[in-house]
């Protein structure tokens, strides 16, 4: 009896339920005397019982059991609480899989507080589609109740079915104790499953995850030679047989009780997957679903930002569009427009390794030693050449065979100092001349300091410091807007490149260029304290930039003869200078009056009033006794056609400006862009906002170079590098990207893997390939920088001068050209001892060079290989051969 009060006394009640209550009470006497006078167990309904006895009863029990159950009735119509259910046992109703509770009376006071102390012991197992409830309730509601047939579940409100059974004495001390056990049996099963969840294997020859390691990401990568997607699905890991053995024998019976309950469930369990509805067919890259295993934690639908958590046998993947074929007509490459590119190197099946032979590393015997530049350190070719006057002698001489032997590190190398303290000072072993210290130190270039050298960020024309420089030139244009209008800048002839280093604070990136001179290093000066450089000069061949793509070029006393053979130097900066640019010219015939200056400046000024350029300002600067002159480039035609004279000329219509790999100066000015939807015609929007904006002279009815209308394409791109690095670079290849300042992609589309990194303190030069299409202008017009190249032959910088190159789905197409072997010694002299390298790429051409990389001697960090694609990230080490030194 108090058993009874207790329980019913649980449930809140009111003036008509009260009655209602007070017979039951009463009912239940009479039953519970009957039961003492004949000493018999009433037998209560089928539908209501766990158990019953085959003892028959007498007709005064079945009257009673009659007026027990209308009772029943009335209570049920009453009030109808929300069915509570185990979803460990698969007896989920279809009405739990609405959304809603359709059984929820107008008058919901008498069930508020009852359906309170149940939903707080209730955790929501999912949400899309169809909530599995995991339940855990007080006994006295939940009281003995076993699995139910789906008519019994219909048929009986199982929580007035629980107050029969108390009613009727049935409950056990043996129940309760099974009960207990099938409770702890679903907790335990539901740990089993979260538990086998995150011990998944990482894939490929990676490291197996620890309980000290974050769970890898499980990626399915997209197959095909020149697919730049990654696409993550929910298939096993690769695990080695030991590993699998050990797994199995630990989780098989746990696996087979799993898949017996799945089994038994009239529906998957699911942890809300996003809806397809939610996903736009011409979003690209197209998104089926994300899964990404990271931590056990749960992945993100990267449309709207909104969770988007995982389903066992559930595949998801991010589904990014390949090259097009139509696109390869569509788009011009460097090779197309450089007829010279044609006569000057054949290539062809002659240079394709038909096999990777076990490697012989040896130390390159060079006169360059530790700086050798394989295409500028060429002395077989130098000595050849029948004039230097146009420094033929700095230009790009490749060997007709390119070195496979590797370049020795210089007594004493340590890891480099990270940014920005590199900026200032660097390691002396690294860089071992002192020869700009003696010359150029009063000048604030560069000077010796115990075992550092140190940069005190002067120059020449700003020894004082480069800052108050910046300012001084912004405050003599205001229309030059550093960070804003004025984004990428072209640093000629740069030294150790200060003025490109403090631009990096006004949010503006600067190519700068010096050629390998009697200024010894001054451009691995630049590499070595993290500011982007690159060994060239304007000898006789056009830099390797498309036309029109730098805001304003600068030189600061960098001894160009500018006037000189018809100004075919200054003509050069005029085709890479964009239309309403500025060149910043800070030298002495600007601002002294010497018989030489006054010449040169004389010289200068007819030249540049010929070229259209209007002189904006001559402004002195007395901190630095310097002065600077700004000009302004037309950005129409009608100067051109005003002009009394075509001098210089104009460049005939079949002259392409945009060609510039191994191509010789043309001595002439192209016309400005007159037509608006062509490149040049007007400005591109302000900084940051031209990085995600599709440049305007990109026309739907072009095909991009995944086969959608470019600009569409462009857009896809970068989301794609968005998700692929957030989701997989930065969590799942052991990289540190602190670490990271100098950075070089290897194969850049649109530069969207640049673009990716833009928060991070670091720059990534892009390179296009010159047979690959011609982007290099959109990765400008973007606000990033980038040159044209050919990798079959070295690349212009020093030895150990990227922390980290990348290469997508490059080294495949390299291997129909150009020998594999050579292309990664080339990676190994780039490089620093620390510096990592990353590959995406078919699953053979992957293995190829992992074979080759562990013949170097680097550290394998870690490898995916999935559906014929592969994804590669190693260190390097400070191996060499034949040497024993080791890092600092």
């Amino acid at each position: 009896m108090p058993t009874t009060r207790a329980r019913l006394g649980r449930r809140p009640s009111s003036s008509s339920y009260s009655s209602t209550i007070t017979t039951i009470v009463f009912v239940s006497l009479c039953v519970l005397g009957v039961w003492l006078l004949t000493s018999t167990s009433v037998v209560p309904p089928k539908s209501t019982t766990r158990t019953s006895t085959t003892d028959s009863t007498p007709s005064t029990t079945s009257s009673f059991t009659s007026t027990i159950m209308n009772a029943h009735k009335t209570i049920s119509n009453t009030v109808k609480p929300t069915p509570v259910f185990k979803d460990s046992q698969g007896d989920l109703p279809d009405d739990a899989l609405k959304t809603g509770d359709t059984n929820r009376p107008q008058d919901t006071s008498e069930i508020d507080k009852l359906q309170t102390d149940v939903s707080s012991d209730i955790t929501k197992d999912s949400g899309g589609g169809g909530d599995a409830l995991n339940v855990n309730v007080d006994q006295s509601l939940q009281g003995n109740e076993n699995v139910k047939s789906e008519e019994e579940k219909k048929n009986v409100n199982p929580v007035v079915a629980e107050n029969a059974q108390g009613l009727h004495g049935t409950e056990s001390v043996d129940e309760q104790e099974k009960q207990k056990q099938l409770e702890t049996q679903t907790s335990e099963e539901s740990s089993i499953t979260h538990k086998q969840e995150a011990e998944q294997i990482t894939a490929g020859t990676g490291k197996t995850t620890t309980g000290k390691e974050k769970a890898e990401e499980d990626v399915s990568l997209d197959s095909g030679n020149d697919a730049h997607g990654v696409a993550t699905d929910n298939t096993k890991n690769i695990l080695s047989d030991h590993e699998q053995q050990k797994r199995l024998e630990q989780h098989q019976q746990q696996e087979d009780d799993q898949m017996q309950q799945k089994q038994k469930q009239p529906e998957e369990h699911t942890q809300g997957v996003t809806s397809k509805d939610q996903i736009k067919h011409d979003e690209a890259p197209l998104v089926k679903d994300i899964k990404i295993q990271n931590d056990h934690k749960a992945p993100v639908n990267l449309t709207n930002n909104t969770p988007v958590l995982k389903n066992e046998n559930h595949k998801t993947e991010i589904i990014v569009p390949k090259e097009s074929k139509e696109s390869k007509k569509a788009w011009s490459t460097q090779a197309d427009q450089s007829v010279n590119q044609k006569e000057r190197r054949t290539v062809g099946k002659n240079n394709q390794d038909s096999s990777i032979p076990e490697q012989n590393w040896q130390l390159c015997k060079v006169e360059a030693l530790a700086d050798y530049i394989p295409c500028l350190d060429n002395e077989d070719a130098i000595k050849k050449l029948k004039t230097t006057k146009h420094y033929e002698h700095r230009e790009r001489h490749c060997p007709q065979e390119p070195p496979t032997c590797l370049v020795p590190l210089p007594q004493g190398y340590k890891t480099p100092i990270e940014w920005p303290k590199s900026r200032d000072k660097i390691w002396y072993h690294n860089v071992p001349h002192t020869l700009l210290a003696e010359v150029k130190g009063h000048q604030n270039w560069v000077k010796v300091s115990g075992e550092f050298l140190t940069f005190p960020g002067g120059g020449t024309q700003f020894i004082h410091g480069a800052l108050h420089y910046l300012d001084f030139v912004q405050e003599a244009v205001p229309e030059i807007a550093w960070g804003k209008r004025t984004r990428t800048v072209l640093d000629v002839g740069c030294g150790v490149a200060s003025f490109g280093g403090y631009l990096f604070e006004r949010d503006v990136l600067a190519m700068s260029f010096a050629p390998k001179d009697e200024h010894e290093a001054q451009v691995q000066f630049a590499l070595e304290r993290g500011i982007p450089a690159i060994s060239a000069v304007m000898g006789t061949q056009r830099l390797p930039f498309p036309s029109g793509v730098f805001d304003l070029v600068h030189c600061a006393r960098c001894r160009v003869p500018w006037h000189e053979e018809g100004g075919a130097l200054l003509l050069e900066l005029n085709r890479v200078l964009r239309p309403g640019g500025y060149f910043a010219w800070s030298a002495t015939p600007v601002y002294q009056t010497l018989e030489e200056d006054v010449e040169i400046w004389k010289e200068m000024s007819s030249l540049t009033v010929a070229m259209c350029w209007e002189l904006i300002t001559i402004k002195k600067d007395k901190l630095n006794s310097a002065g600077v002159a700004i000009y302004h480039k037309s950005d129409t035609n009608e100067c051109y056609e005003q002009r009394k004279q075509n001098k210089p000329p104009m460049c005939k219509q079949d002259d392409d400006p945009n060609a510039a790999w191994y191509v010789p100066f043309n001595s002439c000015m192209h016309r400005v862009p007159s037509k608006e939807t062509e490149r040049g015609y007007r400005w591109p929007v302000e900084w940051p906002e031209r990085l995600q904006t599709p440049p305007y002279w990109l026309n739907r009815s072009q095909v991009g170079i995944y086969g959608k209308p470019a600009p569409d394409d462009f857009a896809a791109d970068l989301e794609h590098w968005k998700r692929l690095i957030s989701k997989v670079y930065m969590k799942g290849l052991g990289i540190s990207w602190s670490n990271v300042r100098n950075a070089m992609d290897m194969r850049a589309v649109y530069g969207g893997f640049a673009a990716a990194l833009r928060d991070l303190k670091m720059w990534v030069v892009n390179v296009v390939n010159v047979n690959a299409p011609d982007t290099l202008p959109i990765i400008y017009e973007r606000g990033l920088f980038g040159i044209y190249h050919d990798w079959c032959e070295s690349f212009s910088t020093y030895p150990r001068t990227y922390d980290l190159l990348h290469a997508d789905h490059l080294f495949s197409q390299l291997k129909k050209r150009c020998k594999i072997v050579a292309v990664m010694a080339e990676v190994d002299r780039i490089v620093r001892p620390g510096g990592k390298l990353i590959v995406r790429d078919d699953s053979a051409t992957t293995k190829e060079v992992e074979n080759l990389l562990k013949s170097l001697h680097w550290e394998i960090r870690k490898t995916i290989s999935q559906n014929q694609v592969g994804i590669l990230s190693a260190q390097k080490t400070f191996w060499r051969p034949n040497a024993t030194a080791a890092p600092t």
